[in-house]
């Protein structure tokens, strides 16, 4: 096994473990203001805060083509370095060299693309692909991926049935919220992703923080 592969799969196994205590991970979504208005970026940054708090860590969030997307994101990684940061819907080999730049722990396709993950494999960078063709979902595990979105995975849960699939993790994401983490973990899912369904309006969802309370009693 040549050294990039194993150390790949060290982040693989890093990132699984993630999960073992919490089931989701919280996608941001910046909006063009956040990039200009320092009041924009404090109220993000208390719900951060207040989420590190009560003990979660699971954060990503979504690549833009804005010039300041890059130095937005570098900020937040120096001001929480205990976060599980990533970068989601990446698209092109910027978004993947923007996120290695910045030291993030993993970046999100939103959909399938077998030449950005061999680019990703081949700066040892973390990629985890969404998957909503059956054709892609086998195509990324002869690719040797451990992790994988299934997006969107209200409209392909019947037609992928993941528990045929062994030693893979797999992230359920699109349109969720706190409240489908029971389902989705019932069908063998490893956690979900939770947009706009959790952080809209620059505000947190209360039932987050209650989910957040009831794990740690």
């Amino acid at each position: 096994m040549k050294k990039s592969d194993i150390s790949n799969k060290k982040k693989k196994d890093s990132f699984s473990k993630k999960f073992k205590s919490e089931s989701f991970i919280l996608l941001i979504k910046p909006t063009e203001n956040i990039y200009t208005s320092a009041v924009d970026r404090d109220l993000v940054e208390k719900e951060l805060k207040k989420l590190i708090k009560a003990g979660f860590i699971n954060i990503e969030i979504s690549w833009s083509h804005n010039e300041n997307w890059l130095d937005y994101v570098s900020n937040l990684r120096l001001k929480f370095p205990e976060l599980n940061l990533g970068s989601a819907s990446v698209r092109n080999k910027k978004s993947i060299d923007d996120s290695i730049k910045i030291g993030l722990n993993y970046s999100m396709m939103k959909g399938w693309d077998k030449d950005l993950l061999n680019y990703s494999n081949s700066k040892n960078h973390l990629l985890i692909p969404g998957i909503k063709h059956l054709k892609d979902l086998k195509q990324a595990i002869d690719l040797n991926c451990k992790i994988i979105k299934i997006y969107p995975v209200k409209d392909n849960v019947e037609l992928i049935n993941i528990s045929q699939y062994k030693n893979i993790d797999f992230i359920a994401a699109g349109g969720l919220s706190i409240s489908d983490i029971p389902l989705y973990k019932s069908l063998g899912y490893k956690a979900i992703v939770i947009g706009d369904m959790g952080f809209k309006n620059k505000k947190i969802d209360p039932k987050i923080y209650e989910w957040l309370r009831r794990r740690s009693n």
